[in-house]
């Protein structure tokens, strides 16, 4: 590295600072993601920029921060198939918990928003809509792969081992997502005390997914396996919707975190449990 560990440490916290910056900038008064192009990407496209621009200034190409064209296949339908094994059992558990509750859920396909309290910003199932879904997620699977799990671990890792630094980036990458609640308080659509709640479980549920996109890093040496699952996981969160009736009213996804949850610890373990039998395999060796 051209700069020392110390000044490598400072110009990721000011990465991270100017990204979120300009990210709660764009979510709470320009809110790009209730346009057209139905995402928040100019604060994404700023993530890519800074990425670039922090890596060469720290000596990296960008295959030293897992950009490597290496195994890309392999790697994709790793992750993909860890995102379409872990979704089909907890869709599958979602809707066995409403057809017990009397609820007669069904799936259903259109394009939405993310977001822990619902969807958002309903969009119609055109072709259009789902190509901007399709553009929308890969600018910002590239953008927060890139800056977490690719800058930030590379930094935090050669600083503290990848433990800690593994730990770090996926705190950071729980707090990166707490600004939807933040506008919950600011819009009346959250007191401040389900704010507090919603956040944790934002901080909670995203660092679980770092921590294991992360680990996918180590073990591969590349990113393309958290960032196809990333990308399927906000697509299918996006496009695939359980609709059930509660008092006789019809009704989306109320029963999503219990979804989200499932997916995301089952991924988790997955990943832990297959990190494990590798090193295993390695000190047997």
């Amino acid at each position: 590295m051209k700069s020392t560990k110390k000044s490598a440490i400072y110009l990721i916290a000011l990465a991270f600072i100017i990204c979120s910056i300009i990210k709660d900038i764009e979510f709470m008064f320009i809110k790009t993601d209730t346009t057209v192009i139905g995402e928040n990407v100019i604060c994404k496209i700023v993530c890519i920029i800074t990425t670039v621009i922090i890596a060469h200034k720290l000596g990296f190409k960008l295959t030293d921060i897992g950009f490597k064209n290496k195994n890309i296949l392999k790697y994709a339908i790793c992750g993909l198939s860890l995102g379409v094994t872990t979704f089909a059992v907890s869709y599958g558990i979602e809707m066995l918990i409403l057809s017990l509750q009397g609820g007669n859920p069904k799936l259903s396909v259109y394009i939405t928003n993310f977001g822990l309290t619902g969807a958002t910003n309903t969009m119609s199932l055109s072709v259009s809509a789902v190509i901007i879904c399709i553009f929308g997620n890969i600018i910002n699977v590239v953008a927060e792969e890139g800056l977490f799990r690719g800058l930030f671990l590379k930094v935090l890792s050669e600083q503290w081992g990848f433990k800690t630094g593994n730990l770090v980036q996926a705190l950071l990458f729980g707090f990166w997502h707490i600004i939807s609640c933040v506008i919950g308080v600011k819009e009346g659509t959250m007191t401040i005390g389900t704010a507090i709640v919603f956040a944790i479980g934002y901080v909670v549920l995203a660092g679980i997914l770092a921590i294991e996109w992360g680990t996918c890093v180590n073990m591969t040496g590349v990113l393309w396996v958290g960032m196809f699952e990333h990308f399927f996981n906000n697509f299918i969160s996006n496009a695939l919707h359980v609709l059930s009736t509660n008092n006789g009213t019809l009704e989306a996804d109320n029963m999503q975190i219990v979804r989200i949850v499932l997916s995301n610890v089952l991924s988790l373990s997955i990943v832990l449990i297959i990190n494990a039998r590798k090193k295993r395999d390695t000190c047997g060796h």
